[in-house]
């Protein structure tokens, strides 16, 4: 049992990133899904897709690489854990990497990266940081 399944999600993709495969399998889960989509939008990964090959889905992320198979995401950290929450208000979004890498929050509007919640105005809880 996972007691913290985005953190999850984020060590799959980093050791498949590592191993430079093409694709990794994730138990799916709505959230997984919107924080796959943050990603897609943002170019960290080529794609994703919900399958129910069996009784309970799963999420297959197909990896992005760069020239000569370097992967195009440098580290994934995750920022709120289930024994300690981080939100934030809309003043206090923080910058990753001076803008090089982005923030995923989970907002009263849905999860979203960090510049689309500075343009709506609003804060939330920052799920993670990808660089």
């Amino acid at each position: 049992m996972v007691t913290d399944p985005i953190a999850d999600m984020l060590t799959r993709i980093r050791n498949a990133m590592m191993a430079r495969q093409a694709f990794t399998m994730v138990p799916g889960s709505r959230i997984k899904v919107e924080v796959a989509r943050v990603l897609k939008e943002e170019g960290y990964i080529e794609n994703f897709e919900l399958t129910r090959d069996e009784l309970r889905p799963h999420l297959r992320v197909y990896l992005r690489y760069a020239e000569g198979r370097k992967p195009v995401i440098t580290k994934l950290e995750r920022v709120s854990k289930p024994g300690r929450r981080v939100y934030v208000g809309r003043h206090e979004i923080p910058w990753v990497l001076s803008g090089l890498g982005i923030a995923i929050l989970s907002t009263p509007k849905g999860i979203m990266s960090d510049q689309k919640a500075r343009q709506l105005g609003i804060g939330g809880e920052v799920l993670c940081y990808i660089w």
